[in-house]
């Protein structure tokens, strides 16, 4: 059986590769402990002095979210001091595996976190900024405060690693919502979205990373 001949995939497809990958055992906890670090280790690569600098993690309620407070957590060990901005409160964060990595942050003296339902209220001093805010997720219209969010990180000067996706595109046809992260590099996972490769000028360089998921769960997916 031959594995892994399709360069790119859809969201769907995607979602059911995981699915398979959850049901083998390869749960989707590993998943996004691995994309998390693979993340983080984009950054510790391009910056060897990533302990000195500044970073703003922005974090939905989701799984994007949650892919992104792995990220703060491995920056932490690495001796960076990232800030975590989640978008929204603690209590409304959808998923176990993300609710999970918060709790490892609250107890973490060595990240900042700051939950708000405002974030036009928030100063921002970062070099670096982590887009976890949506993800494949996307649908419609971008709502408040993800909004408000994305205009933010755009004004920055900061250099801007999405996480997966960046927030306000749609992975299966490129095509941007009324508000879209410019990220200046897109870290994706297990294989490329088909949309992405269509808009450079919002995912900057795309670099596609192995999260160890089996090449056995692609089966009858692609």
């Amino acid at each position: 059986m031959n594995f892994g001949k399709t360069a790119e995939i859809t969201v769907k497809q995607m979602m059911q590769i995981e699915e398979n990958g959850h049901q083998m055992g390869f749960f989707r906890q590993l998943m996004m402990e691995n994309a998390g670090a693979a993340t983080a280790r984009f950054l510790v690569e391009k910056y060897q002095d990533i302990a000195a600098r500044k970073v703003a993690v922005f974090a939905g309620l989701g799984n994007n979210g949650g892919d992104a407070m792995v990220v703060a957590r491995h920056l932490a060990g690495y001796g960076c001091r990232p800030s975590v901005i989640l978008l929204g409160s603690p209590d409304k964060i959808k998923t176990e595996e993300a609710r999970s990595n918060w709790k490892i942050l609250e107890q973490m003296d060595s990240v900042d976190l700051l939950f708000t339902s405002d974030p036009a209220q928030v100063r921002l001093d970062a070099e670096i900024i982590v887009d976890g805010i949506i993800g494949t997720g996307i649908t419609g219209k971008v709502r408040e405060p993800y909004a408000t969010a994305i205009d933010i990180i755009n004004k920055s000067g900061a250099f801007k690693l999405a996480v997966d996706i960046p927030t306000g595109l749609d992975p299966d046809t490129g095509s941007a919502a009324d508000k879209c992260v410019r990220a200046d590099a897109t870290i994706t996972y297990h294989k490329m979205k088909i949309g992405m490769p269509k808009r450079p000028d919002m995912c900057g360089t795309i670099v596609v990373e192995k999260i160890g998921i089996p090449p056995e769960a692609e089966a009858g997916v692609i």
